[in-house]
């Protein structure tokens, strides 16, 4: 059992809502993308105790429907329906405009596709390069691995591994990430040429981490991630995978913004493969356009992960561009702006394709 809460759809939306209600819009269409201010089609959940409904309706009707709620329920729907429209802020010196790819830099031994590759700092350095060259616009670097049933690292460790990768690509023209959950490493990160801290327990690991980005006024990325590394793949369960993530998110970009994070300083990332089943991801990627509602871009981290495999029918990591970059894809038409890859040439080349197809052009 994955989810615990059926859901039915409706023909239309209801005359009344209980209060206890909570209410979700996923834009149908990709204004963001086209510059429109308003959207042709919206599904509406309705999320109860024991059932989750949905309907489609029109922009208009939705904005109509909502004045027919109570104040905080109607406050709700608007904000949603705005954000969706709402096109994505610069961060990190990246425009809001374009879709960035984030090259993936795993200082460890034990990451899941490429663990040990770059262990040493020379050869992560030529992999940022390489990556640049490519065609991204961030580093990630990480000295934990975070993947399913890993191990955790300490502190010393972690940044003997990050540090002196950071420090060689500082000079390198792309935004630099540290992936970290620990303050003293993000501190060490940023004063080392690092600009965005990139947590996928989302600022809740390390209860000096939030004010320590606060206090940088530098972007976070907030992941979702069910429980630990050691135990998130042991029979993860939701009530709806795609509304509890937002809730998760929302919860969190509210915390930021009382520690005096902005939210334009804040993207967010549902976490693909991170305490979620086959079932889980492919939910998550057909509701995506859901997390434009919480008004922060979206980060896609989807390469080479576990149920690529599994659709793919392919065991080993590496071998599972093809699927990654599919997946890709498929996020930024429902809203990505920043695409998480160990793939980078592979990706910016089907995203210039896929974009010029869109855009129309010869």
């Amino acid at each position: 059992m994955t989810s615990r809460l059926p859901v039915r759809g409706r023909t239309g939306l209801p005359d009344t809502v209980a209060p206890t209600t909570r209410v979700y819009v996923k834009p149908l269409a990709r204004p963001w993308a086209t510059g429109a201010t308003s959207l042709e089609r919206v599904e509406v959940f309705l999320r109860k105790a024991d059932v989750v409904e949905s309907a489609v309706a029109t922009h208009r009707d939705a904005a109509a429907w909502s004045a027919s709620l109570d104040r905080l329920q109607a406050r709700r729907v608007q904000d949603q329906l705005a954000a969706a429209t709402m096109p994505n802020p610069d961060v990190a010196g990246l425009g809001g405009a374009e879709t960035h790819v984030m090259g993936i830099i795993n200082v460890t031994p034990d990451s899941f596709s490429d663990g040990g590759q770059t262990c040493d700092a020379g050869a992560a350095e030529r992999q940022g390069r390489d990556m640049l060259a490519a065609g991204a616009t961030v580093l990630d670097i990480g000295g934990e691995s975070t993947r399913p049933g890993s191990d955790p690292v300490d502190e010393d460790e972690e940044l003997q591994r990050a540090i002196p990768v950071i420090e060689r690509l500082a000079d390198c023209g792309a935004t630099l990430s540290i992936d970290t959950r620990k303050a003293s490493v993000m501190a060490a990160a940023l004063d080392a040429g690092a600009f965005v801290v990139n947590d996928v327990s989302a600022l809740t690991h390390d209860p000096d981490a939030m004010a320590l980005v606060a206090e940088r006024n530098v972007p976070a990325i907030l992941m979702h991630a069910l429980s630990d590394s050691k135990t998130m793949q042991n029979d993860p369960t939701y009530d709806h995978v795609s509304l509890d993530i937002f809730d998760y998110l929302e919860a969190r970009i509210t915390a930021c913004l009382k520690a005096g994070i902005p939210r334009h300083r804040i993207i967010v990332d549902p976490g693909l493969g991170f305490g979620k089943t086959l079932h889980h991801n492919l939910i998550l990627l057909r509701d995506l356009a859901l997390f434009r509602c919480l008004g922060c871009p979206i980060l896609l981290g989807a390469s080479r992960k576990r149920f690529i495999g599994t659709l793919a029918n392919e065991s080993e990591a590496c071998r599972r561009v093809s699927g990654s970059v599919a997946v890709t894809l498929a996020g930024v038409h429902s809203g990505a702006h920043v695409l998480r890859v160990h793939d980078v040439a592979e990706t910016v080349q089907a995203l210039r394709v896929w974009q010029a197809i869109e855009a129309g052009d010869g």
